[in-house]
């Protein structure tokens, strides 16, 4: 009795339909489009360290500075998942800080899109010999964050409703980026799982402006408002610094963790220690099935 008759199709004829389907225009993506799980091949792109050499953080750096040119030129898998590298877009935030001297306030950040990271420079890559997380100084000329705001309560004393188009752009800006890693391994490589990110920020001025502030009720006062912001921009900074690192941080933890499920760490450090090596048998397997 044939298969087909309980519902079932052979492989070949499932593959005649995709097939007729694929040339007829129909979007089925995990058919048509031959997008890669994994590199099997190192990329040409991609400088190889050994961190048991002298000269590995020179080499590092290096590396990393290769990466972020290339998302920049445009990674295909990278690019399907996040759009462009540069302008970039990013979750929404929902933000709270309350009990605090400079501000008391809550908003919602939407529709976000981050420019300024095609001009990453990479000062310095440290890698750990012991855990194998990193330690990142890159430094952005600028950066400018554009979106929609909704937004209650108070900063350096001025009570604030409103919702309608921000921007906050950043001079200067240099990042330390601390990410905490756990090795898997996969298809006979090993990969970085990039279970946390942290990013201390330093810069050298923050420009503002939030429109329809209190409503739409005064634009005088909104235009006075936002250049008092302006004005005072370090107290401005300070108060809204925990969204922006949040903001800086999210970036950092999609776009890492999209690249090292792709590009096999092996491709960046030739001599890193397999998961079983590092972590011992058997946390290694619990870990894998964990």
């Amino acid at each position: 009795m044939s298969s087909t008759r309980h519902g079932r199709r052979s492989p070949r004829i499932w593959g005649v339909i995709i097939a007729i389907l694929c040339l007829n225009g129909i979007a089925l993506v995990m058919a048509c489009v031959s997008a890669v799980a994994f590199y099997t091949e190192k990329p040409a792109f991609l400088p190889s360290c050994r961190i048991y050499e002298p000269g590995f953080t020179k080499c590092s750096t290096n590396s990393i500075q290769k990466l972020l040119d290339q998302l920049n030129i445009g990674i295909p898998e990278v690019v399907e998942r996040f759009g462009p590298f540069d302008p970039m877009r990013v979750r929404d935030i929902v933000f709270k800080q309350d009990n605090n001297e400079v501000a008391t306030i809550r908003a919602n950040l939407t529709e976000l899109v981050v420019k300024g990271f095609a001009k990453t420079k990479v000062k310095e890559s440290r890698v750990s010999k012991k855990d194998f997380g990193w330690q990142t100084k890159i430094f952005l000329p600028k950066m400018r964050l554009d979106g929609k705001y909704e937004m209650a309560g108070r900063i350096l004393l001025i009570p604030l409703s409103g919702s309608g188009k921000i921007f906050i752009e950043i001079d200067d800006l240099d990042i330390l980026l601390l990410t905490k890693t756990r090795l898997y391994e996969k298809g006979g490589f090993t990969f970085d799982n990039v279970t946390a990110v942290r990013a201390q920020l330093n810069l050298t001025k923050v420009r503002t402006y939030l429109d329809n502030l209190f409503n739409g009720r005064s634009k005088e006062v909104e235009r006075s408002t936002n250049q008092f912001f302006n004005d005072n921009w370090r107290d401005f900074y300070e108060a809204l610094k925990p969204l922006i690192v949040e903001t800086v941080e999210n970036i950092l933890f999609d776009v890492m963790s999209t690249v090292f499920h792709l590009i096999p760490a092996n491709f960046f450090v030739e001599d890193i220690p397999t998961p079983q090596q590092l972590y011992g048998p058997k946390e290694a397997v619990a870990k894998k099935h964990s």
